[in-house]
């Protein structure tokens, strides 16, 4: 949660940041005479975004620090929201002076406000500073506890005594007792080892302590090795040369240390004590021997400090610092000393608790403690105690290591089925590369998906067990440490290792000591250890690429080695990076499982065995098919509520459905379900900051929606959560958190295109993630979902209002609920209903009405008021036939997206939207611009004639009784009808493209513009000329008089990346042959309609990536040889596309030549319409694309293939049956070449009729 608030409390901050700063903002502080008050706000939250972020990078996860970025992000809204609102006031300033005066006031009273705000959230921080300097700290040690509390309490009385404590004369104070001085700062350990000296090298301090040592503590800690230290340290004091000592065995090392702790007073100090178990088998070595002696601990954890202490503990300021850095000493007092302090055990006992609760609660929490915590009275130190140590040590060292993370644990066995294929994927695949050096297999996919319990079953399969002589299998720890992994693997390939662990020889070779051995010598050891050998490796849940790049280094240290690695991760980019040299070959993802296997999983885990439910259980088909539903694939999810319900007395149909009903309150209450949450928790909580914001964001979509990524990207961009780096777009960096996202499985990828260069066109999210999402979006109160059943808003102020297709309130329940002033988007999905805008969503920057039901041209009105809007979709909205006038207000407007609805004239006023980024029209039937008058004005009367009658050109009747919708039928037949049919456009149009007004070209800032309609000719082209900003562009209604001014238009676009062409009536090839100069970075090329040729200039495409060509007729007889010599060489085509649809030409062959098509990864050939063997054969050479690896086919029975052998790399074949053909009518020489694929390959074929 901590985690959460410092992501979009730094996100919101951030995008403060950035509008403080712009010229906007600085011009109208200037003209209303705040400037002073604007930059002095400007610097402060630049000064609060970098503490955020600094918290998030140090993991900071404090209640109070939590607290602070809260207040700090309700400021940083009201911020930007003011000088949002200063804008505005700007732009309607009055020529009345008074007017101006009067807003001058109102925003110098403002501004002072925000001001005092802002202020006094800067000071509260400098007041709680020392509380949250700590907070790390504290959550590292064990979280908010009791004792935590107690400590904090008396830091907090400590710091308003103004006098100092004497660490010297602490020491020195006379007391037979064992005494125990913890020494703590609030910035760390900076500080302690200065003030500790002094008090240690005392002169005083020397006299009464003749032996005396100082000694880091190691991590892990190791009893031999602190011995070890202890007595040279003491053996330095007493002027021995311990240098010349000959190195003794464990008993006469216990020997010698006793004689010194029992004879002589000793002080010790312990550097960097970082936890009570450390302290627990530290404190196990000191006799309560009435000798006086002292311990001094130095500890970064405020916890620690009190509990090493004990209870009825003092706290006491030795010295200040810095304002930063305060140090402090915990004691026990047992007789006063002059000096101020205060005892801890004054407070209340039921905050209170005794240092052996505590230490009984980490102990129980905790593996690696293997005895008793009890202070031992006796004078001597058992050897026994030391071995039994590095025996547990070394047990630990392998448990730890190999342990299975919860979601193994969980789903155990039963999770494998449906997994057969990819068991014997990744089989064949360490099999495959048992022979090399250092060979790197990855395992991908979403928490819970049972990667772990996959790769462990195969770890155990008995033809891997024949192929490599030693096996190892560990699982990455946090934190993550190299030694201790090395280690881990070394025991597990050492043969004889568990032979020796039972006895601890201190003699023994160092070779063989794994557990005191450096990274440099267990690097030595894995190599001997590997020489001439074949070894499995398993490295198991590894979460950053930093680990692998450390890991990679020492493995490449071991020159003998011959092993075989597989890793297994949720993180797509961390496979890729692991098999960097070969990513296809070696990467595998692990899907969900389908609904039969989901289905078998949880029958077995409910019943214990398979059993046909439909017969036995037939009350139980119903909620089992919800309850998947909820599940959707996930194996964690399906065993472990399989699980619960198998444990169940009764199989009852009702408690199906009520767990089904109310999964996440039980997910949150059931501890028997709620490790799913936690599971599926540990990847929200592993996201960068920058990516959880995208994810909560997500939230607005309901449950099962199919969300585009064009959609998500575009509105992730404007909302703020990107901005542009040097050479990257916000757009270009929004697109690759999606892909990171997809990456780490938080979203699932709903539509993978073959034909897309992003792969992934739509994601969704899983139903339980996206309850994780709502529950922590709500929390934030960052979006709220108006649905069925909402009566009330107890979130407060939201800033993302999402209104669901089954809320049916009325307008005063609406306002009673949704406070409108602070809403940042509005999301509908559904019914439109006229409220759902109102003036007083003043700061609204998205408005989302894709495919909204009943929204009409007179909805949109005075849409012009929403000043601040930057993002504005009307998708599939098909009854809006025209644009407002007043759109032109929309001066912020980034995106406008009007694809699929009526329009097919833009607005004169769209060319004030300098800031216009993205303008998405409709695409489909193009018009013939040679229909006669006669014919135009025909169809003009049939539509007005239409609108008379109240029915829409779609036949879809509007309410004849409605007054609004007689001033639309009006509009419609009057104003919106009358253009686009006298230019020759048809109407009405799902068309391909609106024309655009003159003046276009001033909106420089356009970059992406589809479709545009040339149906007035040169004087539109002429504005796409002037557009040079342009990557992206659509155009249909090409003619004989614009095509040559076209391709002279299209060549002054250098930045273009994506062209569109569609002509119906022309000769494309004759239309385009003229281009001279073709813009060098364009990638995607789509030519829609029939050509004689191939324009000369596209073989000089050399950056072209996808090329679609449809309906052209080149891929058909004669032509086709030499289409596919000129698109064969070009060197970086990935994606082509042959889509033919005419009928009654001869039959030709597609021969695919040595030396060409190179790169290309993807083959789509197709037949739309008409007879289905156009393609006569389809033929491919050895060396012909020899990267191809999916190969589309949508033919009749009777084209024949060849060479479909060569295709070396190929993963997957579609093969799409046209007419009566079906896959029975495959050729037996087509059959046998896929099967001869299929044998050496892991190949998908998938069959379907049209």
């Amino acid at each position: 949660m901590e985690a959460t608030a410092l992501s979009i409390g730094k996100s919101v901050v951030s995008g403060v940041v950035g509008y403080a700063k712009s010229a906007v903002a600085e011009e109208v502080a200037l003209l209303l005479g705040v400037a002073r008050d604007q930059a002095f706000i400007k610097d402060e939250l630049e000064m609060m975004l970098s503490f955020l972020m600094a918290a998030h990078e140090e993991g900071d996860k404090h209640k109070v620090n939590e607290t602070w970025v809260r207040q700090v992000r309700v400021v940083a809204y009201d911020v930007e929201d003011s000088l949002m609102d200063f804008a505005v006031r700007v732009q309607k300033q009055s020529c009345w002076r008074w007017r101006t005066l009067r807003d001058r006031r109102h925003v110098a009273k403002l501004m002072k406000d925000l001001r005092a705000r802002v202020e006094d959230v800067s000071q509260r921080y400098l007041r709680y500073r020392p509380v949250m300097a700590s907070a790390s700290k504290i959550a590292t040690s064990g979280g908010d506890t009791d004792a935590t509390a107690i400590a904090m309490f008396g830091i907090n009385e400590a710091r308003l005594k103004q006098s100092r404590l004497d660490l010297t004369q602490l020491i020195n104070k006379e007391g037979e007792d064992l005494a125990v001085v913890a020494v703590w700062g609030t910035n760390g350990s900076v500080g302690h080892t200065s003030i500790i000296w002094d008090a240690y090298e005392n002169s005083d301090t020397q006299k009464n302590f003749p032996c005396r040592a100082w000694v880091k503590v190691t991590h892990p800690f190791s009893p031999k090795e602190f011995i070890r230290s202890l007595l040279e340290e003491f053996r330095t004091a007493v002027g021995v040369n311990f240098l010349l000592q000959t190195e003794k065995t464990g008993q006469e090392l216990v020997e010698e240390f006793n004689s010194y702790v029992n004879e002589k007073r000793c002080l010790i100090v312990l550097d960097d004590l970082s936890t009570v178990q450390e302290w627990n088998r530290v404190k196990k070595c000191f006799p309560t021997n009435n000798r006086g002696n002292r311990i001094v601990v130095s500890t970064t954890d405020v916890e620690v400090a009190s509990l090493c202490v004990g209870q009825n503990s003092v706290v006491s300021e030795i010295k200040q610092l810095s304002a930063d850095q305060t140090i402090y000493a915990f004691y026990k007092e047992h007789e006063p000393i002059a000096r101020p302090s205060v005892q801890i055990s004054t407070m209340s006992a039921t905050v209170q608790r005794t240092e052996d609760e505590v230490e009984n609660t980490r102990t129980e929490s905790s593996q690696d403690v293997s005895y008793s915590i009890e202070l031992v009275s006796n004078s001597k130190l058992p050897i026994s105690d030391i071995q039994e140590d590095q025996s547990n040590a070394a047990d630990e060292e392998i448990e730890g290591h190999t342990r299975r993370g919860m979601n193994a644990g969980a789903v155990e066995e039963s999770q494998l089925v449906g997994r057969e294929t990819e068991k014997e994927l990744i089989a064949n695949l360490i099999l495959e590369h048992s022979n090399e050096h250092l060979e790197v297999i990855a395992v991908w996919g979403m928490g819970g998906i049972g990667k772990t319990t996959l790769v462990t079953d195969v770890y155990q399969r008995q033809d891997l067990n024949e192929r490599f002589t030693k096996r190892a299998f560990v699982t990455v720890m946090r934190p993550f440490k190299l030694q201790e992994l090395l280690r881990s693997i070394a025991i597990q390939l050492d043969a004889k290792a568990p032979q020796k662990k039972n006895a601890m020889d201190f003699a023994h070779d160092n070779e063989n000591n794994y557990a005191s051995m450096s990274v440099v010598h267990l690097t030595r050891a894995l190599d001997r250890l590997s020489q001439n050998i074949k070894c499995l490796i398993v490295v198991d849940d590894l979460l950053y690429t930093t680990e692998w790049d450390t890991i990679k280094v020492a493995f490449r240290e071991i020159e003998n080695a011959c092993w075989t690695i597989v890793i297994s991760t949720r993180h797509k980019d961390i496979a890729e990076h692991c098999c960097h040299q070969k990513p296809a070959e070696c990467i595998h993802k692990l899907s969900l499982l389908k609904v039969e296997e989901a289905h078998k999983l949880f029958i077995e885990k409910v019943f214990k065995k398979t059993i046909d439910l439909d017969k036995e259980y037939p009350d139980l088909v119903e909620p089992a098919k919800l309850i998947l539903n909820k599940c959707d694939g996930l194996p964690l999810v399906i065993v472990t509520i399989g699980g619960f319900l198998g444990e169940q007395k009764t199989k009852s149909a009702v408690d199906w459905r009520q767990l089904n009903e109310h999964i996440n309150s039980e997910l949150e209450m059931n501890p028997k379900i709620g490790r799913i949450k936690t599971v599926l928790k540990t990847s929200y909580d592993g996201l960068p900051y920058y990516l959880k914001p995208c994810f909560l964001y997500m939230s607005i979509f309901p449950e099962d929606c199919n969300i585009s990524r064009r959609h998500l990207v575009r509105r992730w961009a404007v909302e703020g959560y990107t901005a542009e780096a040097r050479d990257k777009s916000c757009m270009e960096i929004a697109g690759g958190y999606f892909e990171q996202l997809i990456g780490r499985s938080m979203i699932l990828p709903a539509y993978e295109s073959i034909f897309s260069r992003q792969k992934a066109d739509s994601c969704k999210l899983h139903d339980l993630i996206r309850d994780i999402s709502i529950s922590m979006s709500m929390e934030e109160n960052l979006v709220f979902r108006l649905e069925e059943g909402c009566s009330s808003n107890t979130q407060g102020t939201v800033r993302h209002l999402a209104i669901s297709s089954n809320w049916e309130g009325d307008e005063d329940e609406f306002q009673s609920i949704v406070d409108m002033s602070r809403i940042r988007s509005l999301t509908v999905f559904g019914k439109w209903k006229p409220f759902y805008i109102s003036d007083k969503m003043r700061f609204l920057r998205v408005l989302d009405l894709e495919n909204t039901d009943r929204l009409t041209n007179h909805c949109l009105k005075h849409i012009g008021k929403l000043l601040h809007l930057r993002y504005l979709s009307l998708r599939r909205c098909g009854n809006i036939f025209c644009l407002p006038d007043s759109v032109g207000e929309l001066t912020q407007l980034e995106v406008l997206d009007i694809k699929w609805t009526r329009i097919q004239i833009l607005p004169k006023t769209i060319i004030r939207l300098r800031k216009l980024r993205f303008l998405h029209a409709g695409m489909g039937i193009v018009g013939d611009p040679k229909t006669s008058c006669f014919h135009k004005c025909g169809q003009l009367c049939l539509v007005q004639l239409q609108a008379c009658l109240g029915v829409t050109p779609d036949t879809s009747e509007w309410d004849a009784d409605d007054e609004s919708s007689r001033r639309d039928r009006c509009a419609m037949a009057c104003c919106a009808a009358l253009p686009p049919i006298m230019m020759g456009m048809e109407f009405p149009g799902y068309v391909g493209g609106v024309t655009v007004p003159s003046g276009m070209r001033r909106v420089k800032s356009l970059q992406g513009l589809r479709c545009v309609h040339l149906a007035w000719g040169n004087a539109v082209v002429e504005e796409i000329k002037g557009l040079t900003g342009l990557r992206k562009l659509g155009v249909v209604g090409i003619s004989e008089r614009n095509s040559r001014n076209l391709c002279s238009a299209i060549s002054k676009l250098t930045h273009l990346e994506s062209l569109w062409l569609w002509s119906e009536k022309l000769d494309l090839s004759a239309c385009m042959d003229g281009m001279e100069s073709p813009p060098e970075n364009l990638q995607s090329l789509k030519l829609y309609g029939e050509m004689a040729k191939l324009p000369g200039w596209i073989k000089g495409l050399q950056n072209l990536v996808k090329l679609t060509l449809k309906g052209t007729g080149l891929s058909l007889g004669d032509a086709a040889a030499v289409l596919m010599q000129d698109i064969g060489e070009l060197r970086n085509l990935s994606i082509l596309r042959l889509d033919e649809w005419y009928l009654n030409i001869n039959k030709g062959e597609v021969h695919f030549k040595s030396g060409l098509f190179m790169s290309l990864k993807v083959l789509d050939l197709n037949i739309r319409y008409g007879q289905w063997d156009h393609i006569g054969s389809v033929k491919f050479d050895a060396g012909a694309t020899p990267r191809l690896e999916v190969l589309h086919l949508a033919f009749g029975g009777n084209t024949s293939f060849s060479g479909l052998e060569y295709l070396r790399s190929i993963r997957e074949v579609r093969l799409r049956f046209l007419g009566d053909k079906s896959k029975d009518t495959l050729s037996p020489v087509m059959r046998e070449q896929l099967d001869k694929i299929k044998r050496g390959h892991v190949l998908k074929v998938d069959y379907s009729r049209s």
